[in-house]
C-alpha cells in the first residue's frame, strides 16, 4: 500500500515537478507478465524516478548499505527503501552475486517487472560501463525478456554526493525488448552470458549516447581512489622524525 502511496500521492507528483521527465518508448515495457528493465545508473535519484512513471510495479536490487545505517536515520531509510520496493542486496564477499541471481528470480517467478543496474554501480563520471554477467544469468533461468532503459539527465539533476537535486529535465527511454530464448539452456556457459550481457549494454548505449568505457564501474573507481591518496601522501609527505 504505502509504494502506491508514495508512486501517487507523495514522491511521485514531486519527481515530476522537480526532474519534468520526458517518456519515450514507454510502450516496449509489457503490461503483464515478467520481464527484466535494465538501465544505466547516473543517479540516486534513478531508484525513484522510474517506478514513479511506470504503469506498473518494478521491484529494485539496491545495496544493502541502504538498509543497514545506524540510529533512527538508518531505520527509517531501511524503512522507506523497503516500503518503495526495494531488496537488499549485500554486494561483499563472494556469494554476493549469487545472492542478487536468487532475489532476482524471486521476484520474476512472481510475474512481475525486475529493475536491474548491469554496472552495479553509480557511474561516478557520467560514462557507460561495463555489464556485469548477473542480467544474463537471470533472463536465462527466468526465461524472460530485457527492456533497456537509458536515463538521461539524472546525473546534472543529482550527481554523486549531492543530496539535493537540481531543477533540470530528465528524458527517460525505453527500448525493443530483447529476446534470448535462443540461448535456452546454456546459462553456464560464460561466453554466451558475455555476449548477452554485452549487447544489452549496447542496447542502453544506443539509448543514451553516453560514453562507453569497457571496464566495470568499482574497479576505476578502486582505481582512482588509490591515485588520489597517493597524490595526497605525496602532497603533505611525512616530517622525519628527530
Amino acid at each position: 500500500m504505502f509504494y502506491y502511496v508514495l508512486k501517487y500521492v507523495i514522491l511521485g507528483p514531486l519527481l515530476r515537478l522537480v526532474f519534468r521527465p520526458r517518456i519515450d518508448g514507454l510502450e516496449h515495457v509489457p503490461a503483464t507478465g515478467a520481464a527484466i528493465v535494465a538501465g544505466n545508473h547516473l543517479s540516486f535519484s534513478d531508484h525513484f524516478l522510474m517506478p514513479a512513471i511506470l504503469k506498473r510495479r518494478i521491484t529494485f536490487l539496491a545495496k544493502a548499505e541502504y538498509f543497514t545505517g545506524p540510529g533512527i536515520k538508518g531505520r527509517l531509510t531501511a524503512y522507506f527503501f523497503r516500503s518503495a520496493g526495494q531488496i537488499p542486496v549485500d554486494r561483499s564477499g563472494k556469494e554476493a552475486g549469487q545472492a542478487a541471481i536468487r532475489e532476482g528470480l524471486g521476484v520474476l517467478r512472481k510475474d512481475e517487472l525486475l529493475g536491474i543496474y548491469p554496472e552495479g554501480t553509480r557511474s561516478h563520471d557520467g560514462r557507460l560501463y561495463k555489464g556485469k554477467v548477473g542480467v544474463a544469468v537471470m533472463a536465462l533461468r527466468a526465461q524472460v525478456p530485457v527492456i533497456p532503459c537509458a536515463m538521461i539527465g539524472t546525473f546534472e539533476a543529482q550527481p554523486p554526493g549531492k543530496k539535493i537535486p537540481n531543477i533540470h529535465p530528465v528524458v527517460i527511454r525505453f527500448g525493443k525488448p530483447l529476446d534470448f530464448s535462443r540461448y535456452a539452456g546454456m546459462e553456464n556457459e560464460k561466453a554466451i552470458l558475455r555476449a548477452i550481457t554485452d549487447e544489452i549494454m549496447y542496447a542502453i548505449l544506443s539509448l543514451s549516447e553516453q560514453e562507453y568505457v569497457d571496464r566495470y564501474a568499482a574497479d576505476v573507481k578502486a582505481e582512482e581512489a588509490e591515485q588520489k591518496a597517493a597524490e595526497k601522501g605525496r602532497k603533505f609527505p611525512r616530517m622525519p622524525l628527530s
